[in-house]
């Protein structure tokens, strides 16, 4: 993959032009013979030529003289993370000279990629600028990251969903976008600020395709992306095991969404509608829960002693019972009267309780005389 480094071997970066590295030495100079020049008296213009010339070179070696004594103390720093497409002097040496420490010696690696640079590069560049006796640590190399900001999928499927809302009227609550391969991710500079837009989207309704450009900025950083958009819808999955009969407590539930051709129609949609009821038959971690793989539990169990309650608003009798089928609250299920021995049938109003009450007809036509009753 392409680091965006300049390699000098397979991990080093290539100084920029402004370190040089000389002519070729195994380019050889032809020998010409010329004739020997005729001598001629100097006069007074190659005298003060020569008297500049020396007063020149004294003041440029006063000046190197602070420029070596600042060059003490310098170190080559550790690993780096870059910022900028270049990597200046102040990157790379801790403690560099103000008046050189911007000074652009090395590129930068590509954005997010990693890369090296030998430190004889490093010392080579800075010694082109007069500097020497950089202190290394004993490091042959440092790595050098460059710093990205990284648009992962997440924003980019915000982006395309943004886009399918404002383009396409889709409502973006119910959907999700599968993309083609790997989820993309985005790079881009650290300091370009700014939310992920998709610009130049397309959207095919029947084979539900999407395809856009998500960009930051006016384009500065950019990435195509596809993918295929989903419709969602909300289900309760189970987060663990449920033998047959047992309960289901409000713990053993989550809502999660799923693609809507992946799951059943009569799929259950709220986790909290099933709390407190029984699996009807075993059932595994990531069920999704489906109408009739629960119900409530039964109130009243086959073979039970229940109370048969009857109550009219001027009349209540309770009276013992067995039970001949089980049932759930409402349920309707054949009692026995163990006092009469008759068959009643009766409504399961609780926990192994029946009513055989009156109907409503019945009920209105009781006289207004109160009384309370109990038969064994």
């Amino acid at each position: 993959m392409n680091t965006g480094l300049l390699p000098d071997s397979a991990s080093d970066f290539l100084a920029l032009p402004l370190v040089g590295t000389g002519e070729d030495e195994s380019d050889l100079n032809p020998i010409l013979r010329r004739p020997r020049p005729r001598v001629t008296p100097l006069g007074m213009a190659p005298v003060v030529r020569a008297v500049l010339a020396v007063l020149t070179v004294a003041m440029l070696g006063a000046l190197a003289i602070p420029a070596i004594a600042r060059a003490e103390g310098l170190r080559l720093r550790g690993d780096v993370t870059a910022r900028g497409d270049v990597l200046t002097l102040a990157d790379l040496i801790e403690g560099a000279p103000t008046a050189l420490a911007a000074r652009p010696l090395f590129r930068s690696p590509a954005l997010g990629a990693t890369g090296t640079i030998q430190s004889r590069r490093i010392l080579e560049a800075v010694e082109a600028l007069g500097l020497t006796g950089i202190e290394t640590g004993g490091r042959l190399q440092i790595a050098v990251q460059r710093a990205a900001r990284r648009i992962g999928p997440p924003e980019i499927e915000a982006a395309l969903k943004h886009g399918l809302e404002t383009g396409y009227g889709l409502d973006p609550r119910n959907l999700s976008v599968r993309f083609d391969g790997d989820g993309p991710t985005l790079l881009a500079p650290v300091d370009l600020q700014g939310q992920a837009a998709a610009v130049d989207l397309t959207y095919d309704p029947r084979s539900r395709r999407v395809a856009g450009l998500v960009s930051l900025g006016e384009r500065q950083a950019s990435l195509r992306v596809s993918g295929v958009v989903l419709e969602m819808r909300e289900v309760a999955v189970l987060t663990r095991a449920l033998d047959r009969g047992e309960t289901v407590k409000a713990g053993d539930l989550v809502t999660d969404r799923r693609p809507r051709e992946a799951v059943a129609a009569d799929a259950l949609a709220s986790a909290g509608a099933v709390a407190g009821e029984v699996a009807q038959h075993a059932l595994a971690a990531g069920t999704v829960l489906r109408t009739g793989d629960t119900a409530p539990p039964e109130l009243v169990t086959r073979g039970e002693s229940v109370t048969i309650v009857y109550e009219t608003p001027s009349i209540s009798l309770a009276m013992r019972g067995l039970a001949n089928q089980g049932g759930r609250l409402g349920a309707v299920v054949n009692v026995v009267n163990t006092a009469s021995q008759k068959v009643l049938q009766a409504t399961v109003i609780g926990p192994g309780r029946v009513s055989v009450g009156p109907g409503p007809a019945t009920q209105q036509a009781a006289a207004p005389i109160q009384a309370t009753a109990s038969l064994r």
